[in-house]
């Protein structure tokens, strides 16, 4: 088909989008409500989800979006090193979610700006976008909404998707709309990509293969600060020499294998200590809820600083504290990974030089698995009962968790320059230094 041919479907295209947007715009409010039963702070800021935003300050801002607390900590080196070598720019980080909100807020608090990204809505872009007038766009990882990247491109702001990964399911998922964000992808001015794999799936999308960059993982160049070294030890003159593990961002459907987990494992070490953090906010409650239910002697990190040598169950309720906690663990289960979600990150344990098991659905992290797993810091298990015979395993074995913990540090450090890699391609769209 002719290239004009093709150009002349773009509006058509974007109008049957927005269409359909527009007519399920009333849905967004009701999963607002929905969502704030479940976490009061959905009920809050609803006029910044679309776009109402109070009078325009002066001047303009370099843009960083994150969708929630995943996307904010892997920007953590980015907005670091932007704070530092470019205080004279405003820089605004925009999230979807209240708890990337209040991740935000914990790490940089006033010294960037933060609102909420409005929804898809052509109307609602085009008001954000006036009101704070970017330099430059910084989308983390996979946000690809097609009104937003066509606007930018409308209002003359060049984006580039940074950190970025697309895994074989989502570009599958895709296919639906596949004709827009394929359009919608190549107004973008870059993609720096996290491994081969994602760089040539975004190439399959639509990107143009020219702009498409692999500029590694920024979540290997996490800097850890004292302050999580120094927890650990504290953490661990707490426990007086009881082993604990640790189940770090599971999900609802995980929660019966944690605990059951759990009661297997203490027939073999009957004091040892879970500390269990969710992954959502609103499961803090109802996993505080279970473990007290079978049985379990439960405490509260946002009721007690440390675990008594009574709980056998500790729930980490807080937000923020994560890489702490994988500092106090003797062994690492990472959720999201025995039900089908995909995983979580797997880099924040091993940077805390504390080995890791998963179960097998890391399609989001696809390629730090593999690695991990090649460099023996990493134990797989195919479900459950497998879980808990690798825990079991590795509790058993002080020089085998020594060997991995190294192994996955290791990993880590040999990975990091992702930082450089990204700035360097950012640099042509950021305004001379003041």
């Amino acid at each position: 088909m002719p290239d004009a041919a093709r150009d002349r479907l773009e509006p058509v295209l974007r109008a049957l989008y927005s269409l359909v947007l527009y007519v399920l715009t009333p849905i967004t409010v009701y999963h607002l409500i929905w969502r704030g039963f479940r976490q009061a702070a959905y009920f809050e800021r609803w006029r910044e989800r679309y776009a109402g935003f109070g009078p325009p300050r002066e001047g303009r801002v370099l843009w960083v979006h994150a969708v929630s607390v995943g996307e904010v900590n892997a920007a953590i080196p980015l907005v670091d090193a932007l704070l530092k070598r470019r205080p004279d720019l405003r820089l605004l980080v925009t999230t979807i979610t209240p708890t990337g909100s209040a991740r935000v807020r914990s790490l940089w608090g006033d010294r960037v700006e933060h609102v909420y990204l409005p929804y898809d809505l052509p109307g609602a872009v085009s008001r954000f976008l006036r009101h704070f007038r970017p330099y430059a766009a910084l989308i983390m990882e996979t946000e690809l909404w097609p009104n937003l990247l066509f606007g930018c491109r409308d209002h003359g702001v060049p984006v580039y998707v940074l950190n970025a990964r697309l895994s074989a399911r989502s570009l599958r998922g895709y296919r639906v709309l596949a004709a827009l964000v394929g359009r919608a992808l190549r107004t973008v001015r870059g993609v720096g990509a996290q491994s081969h794999a994602d760089a040539r799936r975004f190439v399959r999308l639509g990107a143009e293969a020219a702009r498409v960059h692999e500029t590694g993982n920024l979540k290997y160049d996490l800097t850890l600060p004292p302050s999580v070294e120094a927890f650990g030890r504290d953490c661990r003159a707490h426990r007086a020499g009881r082993l604990a593990w640790i189940a770090a961002s599971t999900h609802v459907e995980e929660e019966a294998a944690v605990l059951a987990i759990h009661r297997r494992l203490r027939e073999r070490w009957p004091d040892l200590l879970l500390m269990w953090a969710p992954r959502h906010p609103e499961r803090f409650r109802a996993a505080c809820e279970q473990a007290t239910a079978s049985g379990f002697r439960v405490r509260r990190r946002s009721e007690a600083e440390w675990p008594t040598a009574d709980c056998e169950v500790f729930i980490v309720d807080t937000l923020g504290e994560l890489l702490n906690f994988y500092a106090c663990a003797d062994v690492a289960f990472v959720g999201g990974s025995l039900q089908d979600v995909g995983g979580h990150n797997l880099l924040e344990p091993a940077a805390t030089r504390t080995p890791i098991v998963t179960g097998p659905h890391l399609h989001n992290f696809a390629d730090i698995s593999q690695r991990l797993a090649s460099a023996g810091a990493l134990r797989i298990a195919q479900d459950e009962t497998g879980v808990a015979r690798e825990l079991e395993a590795l509790l058993d074995d002080a020089m085998a968790r020594k060997a991995m913990a190294e192994a996955g540090h290791a990993l880590v450090e040999a990975g990091r320059g992702a930082l450089e890699r990204t700035l360097a391609l950012i640099a042509w769209d950021l305004p001379p230094q003041a």
